[in-house]
């Protein structure tokens, strides 16, 4: 895998990409055109970019016991909210209002990157990634992944590992 440190494009160079460039992480962005229509983000890009839905991660925001923590599950499955919770010693979860996603990570429904987040938050990064050479997560918008290696992410985000996803 190329490392990236140039992206092309407008508006390619986005808040995770700046990230991962900084750190010297090698990873490849991979832009598609997003359909506003499609039912799921991750699907979309899973089909567009010809990658198994196993590979192809979500990023979603949870409360867990009143903080805001990020869950990176497989967009073949769905997040365990009981299994998040326990993977950082809470005791519930829920998922995060939308509004309070986007303005906390700084990021758009559907490009929420675990990558470059306006405020860090807590990460839990499913533990079927590590199965994986490479994962691709979103960039940082619709229709932009970036695909790196499941300990780049992990390391970056300083992620927990744990099996939170079901399906």
């Amino acid at each position: 895998m190329a490392k990236k440190t140039k992206q092309g494009g407008s508006g390619s160079a986005t808040p995770a990409v700046v990230a991962l460039t900084a750190a010297g992480v090698e990873f490849r962005t991979h832009a598609y055109a997003h359909d506003p229509a499609h039912a799921s983000y991750g699907e979309e890009a899973a089909q567009a970019l010809g990658v198994s839905p196993d590979r192809v991660f979500k990023t979603l925001v949870a409360d867990v016991d009143g903080e805001l923590t990020v869950a990176v599950v497989p967009v073949a499955g769905s997040l365990d909210l009981k299994a998040l919770a326990a993977a950082v010693g809470g005791k519930r979860a829920a998922m995060a209002d939308p509004v309070l996603a986007e303005r906390t990570t700084g990021y758009v429904r559907g490009g929420i990157s675990p990558l470059g987040q306006r405020k860090r938050l807590r990460t839990v990064l499913d533990a079927s990634a590590s199965a994986h050479a490479t994962i691709c997560v979103s960039a940082g918008r619709r229709g932009l992944e970036v695909e790196l290696p499941p300990t780049a992410l992990a390391t970056l985000t300083s992620a927990t590992l744990a099996p939170i996803a079901r399906g």
